[in-house]
């Protein structure tokens, strides 16, 4: 595995070259976070049919990532409680820089540049006071700016809102500290929110679950084109219970929670792992890697639409004719309006995410 010490060295040995933007170099398509076969966590730039383009040695396991809007530049974050994200130059595939978390700080794996490009937020946990942070970070110089309350307790992921102006941030209302690793220390008072904030922290509205659905922590995001929000959950009350882990909410309104017929809904185990809109926005799914099942819903109406069978599969995102997924077993598929078809299978372990780069027009 690639130490820190390894990896810091060969960051310095990089020859900096200026950013080319995402057309110039035309791919990747996706990015993901995986475990390969020398036993290095790395970050893999994918193009449209899963090949393999570049993949970037990491610190520690990594979790997701966020594509500048413009340039082919992106910044990988390390799974919580970790405390690095590494900037990565997309044309040439090489680091070119690495933040740390503050000192009482780690990240949740997630992060979103602003629609200008010239700055990135990043979820963080200001773990002795138990609170959610959002970091401001400069995407040119790569310097701390400043930061603000996310609205909640555990933010896990965010998303930049389709106006440019807004954040909406999954607050997902579990409180964790570095000395117990990832030990759930407040499942009895739980508070899962969305919270949407301007970029400078400003709360302009929060969704809260019912009490009785409080320990359904809300944990990944997709948001259409339109501002429908859609949220994936990850159950911590009895295995028992069965209650959904996908919904929808658009902003003053109440959420919509969508389910499958109990006996899809049975096998999941309260555990949602991604989740993304189709390209047109018709459809919405969710991935289960506990259940190796995805299930898609019609985003209109919330009706149900089908179940897929996939081992381990996790990683979820928006492809051209309909949803890409990627798997623990190295798989990288498609799921049109048939079944799943497999594109690749890489010798590596993809981890939860998959990544869209939606170039600008």
């Amino acid at each position: 595995m690639t130490s820190r010490r390894q990896f810091l060295a060969g960051l310095a040995a990089t020859t900096l070259s200026p950013i080319r933007s995402w057309a110039s170099v035309g791919a990747p398509d996706f990015l993901a976070a995986g475990l390969f076969p020398d036993g290095s966590y790395r970050l893999a730039g994918l193009d449209a049919q899963g090949t393999i383009l570049f993949s970037v040695p990491l610190p520690a396991r990594g979790h997701a990532a966020a594509a500048h809007p413009f340039k082919a530049q992106a910044v990988a974050f390390a799974r919580r409680p970790g405390t690095f994200a590494v900037v990565i130059d997309c044309g040439t595939g090489s680091p070119i820089a690495q933040l740390e978390a503050p000192k009482g700080r780690h990240f949740f794996g997630h992060g979103v540049f602003s629609a200008d490009g010239m700055y990135f937020f990043v979820t963080e946990n200001d773990y002795e006071a138990g609170e959610g942070i959002i970091g401001i970070w400069d995407a040119e110089t790569f310097a701390r700016l400043g930061e603000f309350p996310s609205g909640g307790v555990g933010p896990h992921d965010m998303r930049l809102m389709p106006d440019g102006n807004t954040l909406v941030i999954a607050n997902g209302g579990i409180e964790t500290h570095p000395e117990t690793g990832r030990t759930k220390l407040n499942l009895p008072t739980m508070e899962p929110n969305l919270a949407y904030l301007t970029l400078s922290g400003t709360v302009q509205d929060q969704m809260s679950l019912s009490h009785r659905l409080h320990k359904n922590s809300i944990r990944h995001l997709a948001v259409r084109q339109d501002g429908l929000v859609g949220f994936a959950m990850q159950w911590q009350g009895s295995k028992a219970e069965h209650p959904p882990l996908l919904g929808l909410h658009r902003r003053g309104e109440d959420p919509r929670l969508l389910s499958a017929p109990e006996q899809d809904q049975s096998t999941l185990q309260g555990y949602a792992g991604s989740i993304a809109f189709s390209a047109d926005g018709a459809t919405i799914a969710i991935t289960c890697p506990r259940g190796n099942a995805l299930h898609r819903f019609d985003s209109a109406y919330g009706a149900f639409k089908d179940a897929f069978e996939l081992q381990d599969v996790c990683g979820l995102g928006s492809g051209a004719d309909g949803l890409i997924f990627t798997t623990g077993t190295g798989v990288f598929g498609e799921l049109t309006n048939t079944d799943p078809v497999i594109q690749t299978r890489a010798k590596c372990q993809w981890d939860n995410h998959l990544i869209p780069i939606h170039s600008p027009a």
